[in-house]
């Protein structure tokens, strides 16, 4: 895992310079700016297509072609543009919950896990994350037995577990009840707070960016 200072609240953490993105030829973003503060979410704007998931895949470290991206990525002082994604201390939440079937909810818990967590530490960073969630008996069970909303919050757990120090959303709650959005905006803002986490995200749903965002930015296509 990659060294970085100490992350202190309000922090501009994260800082975009110049991003633009291209799809063979064509340019579809141009210039994009912007910096985000510890503890904070940044809503990310625009409409469908636009690039707003491909922009989440540059800062994730995943850009694939046809695509091709360029600008730099600033992550707590530090130039991470030519990090690989592994080391980029950099967690993304999709759609998808995307839960391994293989493994047990203790399994996908423990895969996210830094490596030098070792036995009861592990165990125990295990125990800890399931309570949050109110899901403390969960650690056996099979995913394919969850609900919705226990799965969906098992993949927040993991994400968070991972120790990142930027947090991609990218529609993870479009899919969910009013109820468990609810709920899980809370646990959301609760631990962005809680951990300093530089926060970006995509939606479509201006009720959502009350909900989560302190600052927003609409991304529009080049002419």
């Amino acid at each position: 895992m990659a060294a970085f200072d100490e992350v202190l609240p309000g922090q501009a953490l994260l800082h975009i310079k110049e991003f633009c993105l291209w799809c063979g030829k064509k340019k579809l973003l141009d210039g994009i700016d912007m910096q985000v503060r510890s503890g904070e979410i940044m809503a990310i704007l625009g409409v469908s297509g636009v690039g707003k998931s491909s922009f989440l895949h540059w800062v994730l470290g995943v850009t694939a072609p046809p695509l091709r991206a360029t600008g730099h990525l600033i992550l707590a002082g530090q130039d991470i543009t030519d990090m690989p994604a592994y080391q980029r201390r950099i967690a993304i939440l999709l759609q998808d919950d995307m839960l391994f079937p293989h493994l047990s909810v203790e399994g996908n818990l423990s895969i996210a896990l830094p490596r030098h967590y070792k036995g009861k530490a592990r165990q125990t960073r295990i125990q800890d994350a399931l309570a949050a969630v109110e899901m403390q008996d969960f650690g056996k069970r099979d995913p394919a037995g969850l609900s919705g909303g226990e799965r969906a919050r098992i993949a927040l757990m993991r994400a968070l577990l991972s120790e990142p120090l930027v947090l991609l959303l990218d529609e993870p709650f479009a899919k969910m009840d009013v109820v468990l959005r609810q709920t899980l905006y809370d646990y959301t803002r609760h631990y962005v707070d809680r951990q300093r986490l530089a926060t970006l995200l995509v939606t479509h749903d201006s009720k959502e960016v009350e909900a989560l965002a302190k600052k927003q930015i609409a991304f529009h296509a080049c002419e």
